[in-house]
């Protein structure tokens, strides 16, 4: 499987190179050449991280099928608890997914327990031993998660920046209190939007941007399959299983008023897997 920039077609790389750069030059996305199909039959019995390493290996081919399985299984297992992508009915005909999990209660939880390490085996298949920094703006959810995540790890260091007073007190001693020799966490002046605009810039810096590998951002791989795992099983559980009817008008055009554009891509990724 390649990956595209989106800024420039005839750039094609593999899974690991794209999840190394995390940006394609010209602030562009590495996106997926093709989309494997899922098989509704085959999968609908699967627990989450047997799904996850399904849904990976589809994405990313470059990967050997033990060390996805390793991943998706020290991942997804007994750092969830057991309860990675579970649901739960609210009434009939309504189910709530719980994303709240992960080791920091975070749903960025299902990205940044695994995207480490996808990006330390693709630097290691690439042979790649430079530094990489990682830059996140986070409002209080994503910097937790992704400090867990990287933390101690070898050859990555990451920095994280968020609104001062703008974060949940819980929030900001979760990342106040991160241990790790390869983490820094700064307090900035302003809302969420001055942070992001910041890290921003300095990846418009073409000079500073050749010296940084990764933005959290930019891990556009990660989104395709770690988001396409969580609505998968929800998918598998209940309307595979025939246990939710899914409405008509639950379409993409009617919820883009009112969700985000990661998740109304997700929406149709799910349709180019034939799971939606």
């Amino acid at each position: 499987m390649q990956y595209f920039s989106t800024r420039d077609s005839e750039l094609r790389v593999s899974a690991q190179e794209a999840i190394v750069r995390g940006l394609a030059p010209q602030s562009g996305l590495f996106v997926p050449e093709a989309f494997p199909k899922a098989d509704l039959e085959g999968w609908k019995n699967l627990s989450y991280p047997e799904l996850a390493e399904k849904v990976l290996a589809g994405f990313l081919t470059d990967y050997s099928a033990d060390f996805l399985h390793n991943a998706t299984a020290a991942t997804y297992g007994a750092a969830f608890d057991g309860k990675a992508g579970r649901t739960v009915k609210v009434r009939e005909g309504l189910y709530s997914l719980e994303l709240w999990h992960g080791p920091t209660c975070a749903f960025k939880d299902y990205a940044l327990q695994l995207m480490p390490k996808l990006l330390v085996e693709a630097k290691k298949m690439l042979g790649r031993t430079e530094t990489t920094r990682i830059l996140v703006a986070t409002s209080g959810d994503t910097g937790k998660a992704a400090l867990a995540g990287y933390a101690d790890l070898d050859g990555i260091e990451i920095e994280v920046f968020y609104p001062n007073d703008g974060t949940s007190e819980i929030q900001h001693l979760q990342m106040a209190t991160q241990k790790g020799g390869n983490v820094q966490v700064y307090a900035v002046q302003g809302n969420f939007d001055d942070a992001q605009t910041g890290v921003k810039k300095v990846f418009a810096d073409a000079d500073v941007a050749a010296e940084l590998e990764v933005s959290m951002d930019g891990a556009f791989v990660n989104i395709i399959t770690v988001d396409v795992e969580e609505y998968a099983k929800t998918h598998f559980e209940k309307a595979v299983k025939k246990t939710l009817t899914i409405p008509a008008w639950l379409n993409t055009a009617a919820l883009e008023q009112n969700i985000n554009f990661s998740q109304v891509l997700q929406d149709a990724l799910k349709a180019q897997l034939h799971m939606g």
